[in-house]
């Protein structure tokens, strides 16, 4: 059966936890060696970084589904007649793939611009944007108990950005424009990714085949292309290493976020989550110099850890 996934209904509890641990692990090394190409390398060329990722998941994608490993639709949904997905789908979906992109952009941009820490507190604050967006949108509200979660959440990336020796206005700037971006990717999902035929390998097809065209026909018009061709390491043998990895990590990661969902439980996932972000903060103050410890700063960011645990363990209860 070509729509059958590579995903057992009782797996054992091993394999669960490889799952959860290589989730983890994608997560945070694909923010380290996004983070080292942008900041130690200083490859000037986020949107490069970005359309190699999108052409490597298609490769990859394009592999595993010629391999009946995966599949791009839903198993009560097949599409007749096509192996891949044909363009009428495709075309049904563009504003969700040019919601992506935008999602893309923004992530790798956002990430040059403030120390990692400071990156995983601020995102933290992305469910303010997300429940902005569903109440201009759909008017819903939000229970007492998930506005004070967010709010502490909030309260944490004040105080540690009030207290960053790093700061830089243009940097937080861009990571507040990525997380108006992925509420507006979020939302798009809600919206598109219950109507569609297409599972989250389909729809990750259906984004790369959109957005690819686009994003080369840009770095092509605005000289990004041939100014990353003269960049002085593009030859360098560790910043290629760096560049197939994050490349490789990016499929990997919505590859494991998919098996996690699929075989774990969605506290596992939220787990995960938390632990990540752990992980990643730690990375940051102890692999980059832009990351400098302050005992405010520090306690601000804990503030957040605190307030997304909260919202999790609310959300799920």
């Amino acid at each position: 059966d070509e729509r059958k996934l590579c995903v057992d209904a009782t797996p054992s509890r091993a394999r669960a936890g490889i799952i959860a641990l290589s989730y983890m692990a994608c997560a945070v090394f694909l923010i380290l060696f996004n983070k080292v190409a942008l900041s130690t390398f200083k490859f000037n060329h986020a949107n490069l970084i970005t359309l190699l990722q999108l052409i490597c998941s298609l490769v990859l994608l394009a592999a595993l589904r010629l391999m009946d490993m995966i599949s791009f639709t839903k198993v009560d949904e097949p599409i007749k007649g096509s192996r891949f997905v044909p363009f009428h789908t495709i075309k049904a979906i563009v504003p969700l793939s040019l919601s992506y992109l935008l999602y893309m952009i923004m992530g790798m941009a956002s990430l040059r611009g403030v120390n990692l820490p400071m990156y995983t507190t601020l995102r933290r604050t992305t469910a303010v944007f997300t429940m902005a967006a569903e109440f201009a949108l759909t008017g819903k509200r939000q229970p007492p108990k998930i506005l004070a979660s967010v709010g502490l959440m909030v309260l944490g990336a004040v105080v540690a950005g009030a207290n960053d020796v790093s700061f830089d206005a243009h940097g937080y700037l861009l990571v507040f424009a990525s997380n108006c971006a992925t509420a507006l990717y979020l939302g798009m999902i809600s919206r598109y990714g219950k109507t569609s035929p297409l599972n989250s390998f389909g729809l990750m097809w259906s984004n790369g085949i959109v957005c690819v065209p686009i994003l080369l026909a840009w770095t092509l018009a605005n000289g990004e292309m041939s100014a990353a061709l003269q960049y002085e390491h593009l030859y360098s043998f560790n910043f290629q290493i760096v560049l197939a990895l994050s490349c490789t990590l990016a499929f990997a990661l919505n590859y494991t976020i998919f098996m996690n969902t699929a075989v774990n439980s969605a506290l596992t996932q939220t787990v995960c989550g938390n632990l990540k972000d752990g992980l990643v903060i730690i990375v940051g103050f102890h692999s980059f110099s832009d990351a400098t410890y302050n005992p405010t700063n520090m306690g601000g960011i804990l503030l957040g850890v605190i307030g997304s645990i909260l919202y999790a363990m609310i959300k799920l209860s």
